[in-house]
């Protein structure tokens, strides 16, 4: 709980009326496990990237090759390689734009709704009560909210 009305988390990290401990850990737990599909997409992107500079740098090595007088060795890095499905049908691209599609775009709003229709909205409610929790009051560098945060933002 807040030490002083000046000193604890703003509302909008306060837990609402007849939420359950139950509730604010099961949402706590529904946020980490997007935070770490946002962690997964992110690598997805990565992927993404990194194979289409692969995919790029493949038209210098193939222009290398022809200097170097290897046509035939050219001719196979453009035929075998060179935009080339990273799975059957698939650039990157389309694998990217799948996942969003098919995983996390549900996921994310699953997780939003369960925020709003069981937490009033509200986010990072476990996080919030955890620091509130672990913070020493009066500590100047253990305060609630960053410095000129109202605690009461509406």
């Amino acid at each position: 709980m807040p030490t002083s009305d000046a000193d604890g988390p703003d509302r909008a990290h306060e837990r609402p009326e007849g939420v359950s401990d139950a509730t604010v850990e099961a949402l706590g737990s529904l946020s980490k496990a997007l935070e770490t599909v946002e962690r997964a997409r992110g690598h997805l992107y990565g992927f993404h990237q990194l194979t289409g500079t692969a995919d790029l740098e493949l038209d210098r090595a193939v222009r290398l090759l022809r200097e170097a007088g290897q046509a035939a060795w050219a001719d196979r890095v453009e035929e075998e390689v060179l935009g080339r499905n990273v799975i059957p049908g698939h650039w990157t691209f389309q694998i990217v734009e799948a996942y969003n599609r098919t995983y996390y775009e549900p996921f994310r709003n699953l997780e939003r709704q369960a925020r709003e229709t069981l937490a009033a909205g509200r986010d990072h409610l476990y996080e919030a009560e955890m620091k509130e929790a672990r913070r020493t009051a009066g500590h100047p560098d253990h305060t609630a909210r960053p410095p000129g945060t109202p605690s009461n933002p509406e």
